[in-house]
């Protein structure tokens, strides 16, 4: 391997720079925000799972496994969504996990597909579920969460597309599949897919004639009338019979949430999975919830200009006037991070103030704290605002009133 190929990233896979970093950082932000508000917990599970626990759950998505053996000789997979894992959770701490269940998980998961934009081989899902509920209220609940969360991030516009896989009751899992790619790849493309899987043309055209007939039913019409009481009016929603979700596990209530005003595809898919937990362990748990694309909901944010402007972490740099007045320094950083603000020390005694003031410009630090010999000996500091170029001599506690 040469040094070239080490100095660039894996196809699919990113770094963050500090200012993108704080930029992620202000969404998980929000997001936590938001679920706490809603009286949901927070939960982790491994990077690593037996990768037996996700197989047969997923659907044809399969082959986008990243699977292989660990040293121990074990088939393991990197975690491929969210709600598998937390269904094994479910599972294994039953006795300790009172039902109903709300939780959140903000990870990142894995999946081995073409990158694009928006879409990548590692990226963060925020995921948010109720566990041990049968009642569509449950789902009407995390709908309604789920268009909190775009209306707290900011956004105007954001349009939740419901339906329901009971509704398909009598149509075989590949025509779904092929049909929960309808807005992608047009009618014509939908019965080429059905074909090829081996669904007659007569069949593939009776499915998506089905679709376009669909009304919607009671659990529906229950939703909407969540929603409307939640305070979203009906530009919020709308009932989509093309919303299909081709995980095998989906069961009943489905939807997604897009973004008309933005570019890109939906950036978040929920479900209801009554059997996944019973198919994993044997125990019956109903659960209702959806997965949120990170990535592309802070690519919709960014292109409407709701991502505020990132700045400096620390509010103030304290300069070292020289190695023998090291201490000082340390000690005025200290006293400011007691009380409550953010201070940068600069890490070189050698270095002429001149620099130390550009490190601040570069880093966006609002003030400098200049303790030079003659402050030192009269018990002051001195404290340069860069923005104005205005500085005030004066003992600490006085500057921070």
């Amino acid at each position: 391997m040469t040094v070239q190929n080490n100095l660039q990233t894996l196809k699919g896979f990113r770094d963050f720079l500090p200012t993108q970093a704080k930029q992620r950082l202000w969404l998980t932000d929000v997001l936590r925000s938001v679920f706490e508000s809603w009286g949901y917990e927070p939960l982790e599970t491994p990077t690593l799972e037996y990768s037996s626990l996700f197989e047969g759950q997923i659907g044809e998505d399969e082959k986008l496994f990243f699977k292989f053996k660990d040293q121990g000789g074990r088939d393991v997979a990197l975690r491929y969504d969210q709600t598998v894992p937390t269904s094994r959770v479910l599972a294994q701490y039953r006795q300790e996990i009172k039902l109903p269940f709300k939780r959140y998980q903000i990870q990142p998961a894995f999946r081995a597909e073409k990158p694009q934009k928006g879409r990548y081989r590692e990226f963060v899902q925020a995921d948010a579920d109720i566990f041990g509920v049968e009642s569509p209220i449950a789902d009407a609940e995390v709908m309604a969460l789920s268009l909190d969360i775009y209306k707290q991030i900011g956004f105007k516009n954001a349009k939740l597309r419901i339906n329901d896989r009971s509704l398909f009751k009598d149509m075989p899992y590949e025509a779904i599949v092929a049909i929960d790619k309808l807005a992608k790849i047009g009618e014509d493309g939908v019965l080429k897919d059905m074909e090829s899987k081996g669904i007659s043309s007569k069949d593939a055209k009776q499915y998506l004639n089905q679709i376009k007939t669909i009304k919607p039913n009671e659990t529906i019409k229950l939703v909407f009338d969540y929603l409307k009481n939640a305070g979203f009016d009906e530009s919020w929603y709308e009932f989509d019979p093309s919303i299909a979700r081709s995980f095998a596990y989906s069961s009943g209530p489905i939807w997604e949430v897009v973004i008309p005003d933005a570019t890109g595809g939906s950036v978040l898919g929920g479900e209801r999975y009554d059997n996944l937990i019973e198919s994993i362990s044997g125990v019956r748990i109903p659960a209702t919830g959806f997965g949120l694309g990170f990535d592309r909901t802070l690519e919709a944010a960014l292109e409407l200009g709701l991502v505020p402007e990132t700045t400096a972490v620390a509010q103030v740099l304290v300069t070292v006037f020289d190695s023998s007045l090291l201490s000082e320094s340390i000690k005025i950083a200290k006293e400011l991070r007691d009380e409550g603000i953010t201070a940068d020390m600069y890490p070189n005694g050698t270095d002429k103030l001149g620099k130390q003031m550009k490190y601040a410009n570069d880093k966006q630090i609002p003030y400098v704290l200049i303790l030079g010999p003659d402050e030192v000996k009269k018990g002051v500091v001195s404290l340069k605002n860069m923005e104005t170029g205005e500085e005030k001599t004066g003992k600490l506690a006085d500057l921070l009133i």
